[in-house]
């Protein structure tokens, strides 16, 4: 996007849209334009369980200062809901800045008869348009592989959609921080998804598995105090055995080790997982048992072994006799 169309989007948020002209943007693929009005902060909603954590700190500052200098340059995308509402698809940091500033309207794409699923692509594709993979929550992560397998499963059905989102957002200007995906057909949706990623297939797995943790576990794995490996074992578990986990790991009191996580879904899988046994897996005492019912050995030093046994005896005579003698010592402490 030129610096002069950006000046397009730098308008007085505080002045009601109908004083201000409409601006338009052409979609690629059908030619046809999508219009750019001002939009009332105040009739706009969050996407419902948005999976992108809010910008914090520094970054959230610098924002608010960008927009207070210079507005909103890029417009943010939402789809109408009832009672003249919009949902926010992309932008959602925008909109908490303008309002930090005081902005009152802000510049806006509306998209019409989308699914659920295709505003979902649109969310997480415009926020790794905006973000890099690797800045992402393994949270993050995990919802966005997912979508983009799921794009691809349904390849000729968003391929346009997925080129209009990065048209609009001018991805071409930032193709080495983004990911934005470009569905090809006939190759399976995992190896794909894998090559665009930079991550082998089976990484894609892994992130893709983490959508099946419960929000209190998947919040564990985003603040690390359970690893990426175990949190995959976990993911195996059915909710109602996740929540039991999730309790009697109360406030990170245990380490959920690989091996531990392993137990834990073997026991699962077993129908043999229950409260006491999730305790006895954390603190390690099922390791414990399983070493005092492994068989042990003890080697008689030499200097002792030569005061009894010659060198030529072989090892079944010398059995016999330790046997013999072991047995007449207990038989006489009895």
């Amino acid at each position: 996007m030129s610096k002069s169309a950006k000046k397009n989007y730098n308008f007085d948020m505080k002045t009601p849209p109908q004083s201000k002209g409409l601006f338009t943007v052409t979609d690629p693929e059908n030619k046809k334009p999508y219009e750019i009005k001002n939009i009332q902060i105040s009739k706009l909603q969050p996407f419902k369980n948005h999976p992108f954590k809010p910008y914090t700190g520094q970054r959230f500052d610098d924002m608010c200062k960008s927009i207070k200098d210079s507005g909103v340059l890029l417009p943010i995308i939402v789809r109408p809901l009832e009672d003249e509402l919009y949902e926010i698809l992309s932008g959602h940091n925008r909109v908490e800045a303008a309002k930090t500033v005081g902005l009152e309207y802000i510049p806006g794409i509306v998209r019409e008869n989308l699914n659920d699923d295709e505003a979902l692509l649109i969310v997480t594709e415009t926020n790794l348009i905006q973000r890099s993979f690797a800045d992402l929550l393994h949270s993050e992560r995990a919802i966005t592989l997912k979508c983009h397998m799921d794009a691809i499963k349904n390849q000729g059905k968003r391929n346009d959609l997925i080129d209009e989102i990065n048209s609009l957002l001018n991805a071409d200007k930032t193709e080495e921080n983004s990911v934005g995906v470009l569905i090809e057909h006939k190759l399976k949706s995992r190896d794909k998804t894998a090559e665009k990623y930079g991550l082998s297939a089976t990484s894609v797995v892994r992130y893709i598995r983490l959508n099946y943790l419960i929000q209190p576990i998947l919040d564990r794995v985003d603040e690390e105090t359970i690893g990426l490996y175990p949190a995959v074992s976990i993911s195996y578990l059915p909710a109602d055995e996740q929540t039991e986990l999730n309790r009697v790991l109360g406030d990170n009191k245990y380490k959920l080790s690989v091996k531990k996580a392993e137990m834990l879904r073997e026991y699962s899988e077993g129908k043999k997982l229950t409260v006491e046994k999730i305790v006895e897996i954390l603190l390690g005492e099922f390791n414990k048992k399983s070493k005092t019912k492994s068989q042990q050995s003890y080697k008689i030093k030499y200097k002792i072994y030569s005061k009894y046994f010659e060198d030529t005896m072989n090892h079944a005579e010398v059995d016999e006799i330790i046997d013999k003698a072991l047995e007449a010592y207990f038989n006489k402490t009895k």
